[in-house]
């Protein structure tokens, strides 16, 4: 299947989109993501989006009226859309219809569901063998562009002359983690390349100890654990089991159909 099929699909293959009162041909757009380099990610999706309804279909998995009016009622909570007015406001906000909107919801139901259909029954097996993914700590972060300013801060914390929130208020090359004072918050084993990652989650963990400097491509990292959080089976980190052993099943059937496709033609 040719790119811009997949993506004409996506747009409801029409040659046209309207944006409020501006029409913008649907080359344009198939055009622009391509510069973008989001092309292949929107065929990727669409693609899966095939590959879940034929899995389901075949499991004979469902969505019912009453769980996409659920769903429904749930976002508009969170989005505060109160009122009737409100919704249609932020569906045309967001160049959908009525009925369009239902599609999606029944669309992501019906993933949630084969996944968990699929996968549930594996999430223990998971978690045991990959407990230590799972493990997560409070984390302070502090990013310096040279290594003997990283140096002198880590010197002048040890010794108490400054705080390292206070160094990372002053001196961090982020802005916005200068204004939390290098607050990062609850941070997986799996967030940081395996090199710092293996320095922040050492046995034992480090809790109030500075870590660093440690030298990435962005620049000289100083740490500070706040709290260790030990791995636990929450349905939190369920979901996310899930959803990672079917983000990866959802890869292979698609490059099992991208090869399919390559010998038949």
């Amino acid at each position: 299947m040719k790119n811009s099929n997949i993506v004409n699909e996506c747009l409801g293959k029409r040659k046209m989109v309207k944006f409020k009162s501006i029409e913008i041909e649907t080359a344009e757009i198939e055009e622009h993501l391509k510069q973008e380099l989001k092309l292949k990610q929107i065929c990727c999706e669409l693609l899966y989006q095939k590959i879940i309804a034929e899995a389901a279909s075949s499991r004979n998995i469902t969505v019912t009226e009453a769980e996409i009016e659920t769903e429904a009622n749930q976002i508009r909570c969170s989005l505060r859309l109160e009122k009737a007015a409100d919704t249609m406001a932020w569906l045309a906000d967001n160049l959908l219809d009525p009925d369009q909107w239902e599609i999606a919801i029944n669309k992501h139901l019906m993933a949630d569901k084969l996944a968990k259909s699929l996968f549930d029954s594996q999430v223990e097996a998971y978690f045991a063998q990959n407990r230590l993914n799972f493990d997560r700590c409070v984390l302070y972060q502090l990013v310096v562009p040279y290594e003997k300013l990283a140096q002198e801060l880590f010197y002048q914390i040890e010794e108490e002359e400054i705080s390292f929130y206070q160094a990372a208020h002053l001196y961090d090359i982020n802005e916005q983690r200068r204004y939390v004072c290098g607050y990062e918050g609850k941070v997986h084993r799996w967030d940081y390349p395996p090199d710092i990652a293996a320095a922040i989650f050492k046995t034992p963990v480090a809790v109030g100890e500075i870590i660093g400097p440690l030298k990435s491509e962005l620049g000289y990292h100083l740490f500070k654990i706040e709290e260790f959080i030990p791995a636990q089976l929450t349905p939190k980190i369920r979901q996310e089991i899930i959803n990672r052993i079917f983000k990866q099943w959802l890869d292979s059937e698609l490059n099992y159909m991208i090869h399919s496709d390559r010998v038949s033609s």
